[in-house]
């Protein structure tokens, strides 16, 4: 005889269902075509989802209110770092997408629509005009001149031939920690990664197979997260030459672990923190700017010279993990008379 569940789940069947239904209507309107955009969307409501039925009791869609918005806002906004991996857009973007599931829920149960996601977008400012032309200002990127400069800095932590006995020997004496931290600010300037991807890749995700030159990694596979899906970005080959160099020290060094770019030689995880300080010190050390988390300047300079270079708008998206809309604040740039690398 089959035991029943001590506790019913209808709150969590409820709330798949409820946004399955509303993804299955967008698809058949055609309103959501790319697969990108549907992982996103499965991302973000995961994560809201998961909060609510991590709630004692459960918060159910029908019982969700403005308290339940606050905490739960107030939860993600604590998880807020120099990486920016909750924004005031993003919270729209969330905001936004639990309203239509909600307004949608009601439309197919006949039930009352439940306008507490639109309530609160409509009581924040700061959430509510995230996506105005005051609020989105133009990337920061580097200039042509700061790219060069940062390239040849980072570089100099590769074996080149044809190097002076003095610069030999100068590049023998980095440490594994130095070459980590200079192959991962060369991900973020040569693959458009942000901080957190950097963090989270592992060793199977750079690809050297199939490149142009033998071993030489050409592209890396980001795993996806509540804010982007999974995606594959391609790494420039100056870039790829450093990460080769900086996976044969990892493994003469006998680092284990996982990790790409591990924080210790055991393999623990790099920290927010630290990676936040070793990219800082890179920057500071190459004579650019460092200040208020300036490696995010990287992705933007590594998305403007991919359209400036005539790459299609979404597939840079793509390989930035990001919406194609997003890409509209790059195309300002881009039609402006300005200088990218």
């Amino acid at each position: 005889m089959t035991s029943l569940p001590l506790f019913e789940d209808a709150p969590r069947e409820g709330h798949r269902l409820a946004f399955e239904r509303w993804l299955h209507d967008q698809q058949a309107q055609g309103s959501l075509r790319l697969a990108s955009s549907v992982e996103v969307y499965r991302d973000m409501w995961g994560a809201f989802a998961a909060w609510c039925l991590g709630q004692s009791p459960a918060v159910t869609l029908e019982a969700l209110d403005a308290r339940d918005l606050q905490a739960f806002q107030a939860e993600r906004y604590g998880m807020k770092s120099s990486d920016l991996s909750l924004s005031p857009r993003h919270a729209l973007r969330l905001l936004r997408l639990i309203d239509r599931v909600l307004r949608h829920h009601a439309a197919v149960t006949d039930t009352p629509v439940n306008t507490v996601a639109a309530d609160w977008i409509a009581a924040n400012p700061e959430i509510r005009y995230a996506e105005a032309a005051a609020s989105d200002p133009l990337p920061e990127f580097l200039s042509v001149s700061e790219t060069k400069q940062l390239i040849i800095f980072l570089s100099h932590a590769r074996p080149r031939p044809h190097l002076s006995e003095e610069r030999r020997a100068a590049q023998a004496s980095f440490s594994w920690q130095e070459v980590r931290n200079r192959a991962a600010v060369a991900l973020q300037l040569g693959a458009g990664l942000t901080p957190g991807d950097v963090r989270v890749l592992t060793l199977d995700g750079p690809t050297s197979q199939g490149g142009r030159v033998r071993e030489r990694p050409w592209k890396v596979a980001v795993p996806g997260n509540g804010n982007s899906p999974a995606r594959e970005a391609p790494i420039a080959p100056w870039a790829g030459d450093l990460l080769q160099h900086w996976l044969r020290v990892r493994a003469d060094a006998r680092i284990e672990g996982h990790f790409l770019f591990p924080s210790t030689r055991s393999g623990k995880a790099w920290s927010k923190e630290s990676h936040y300080k070793a990219a800082k010190q890179v920057l500071d050390e190459a004579g650019l700017d460092a200040a208020d988390g300036g490696s995010f300047r990287l992705r933007h300079t590594f998305a403007l010279r991919q359209l400036r270079r005539g790459a299609d708008s979404e597939q840079v998206a793509r390989w930035l993990g990001v919406e194609p809309e997003a890409m509209a604040r790059y195309h300002r740039v881009v039609a402006a008379p300005q200088d990218v690398i």
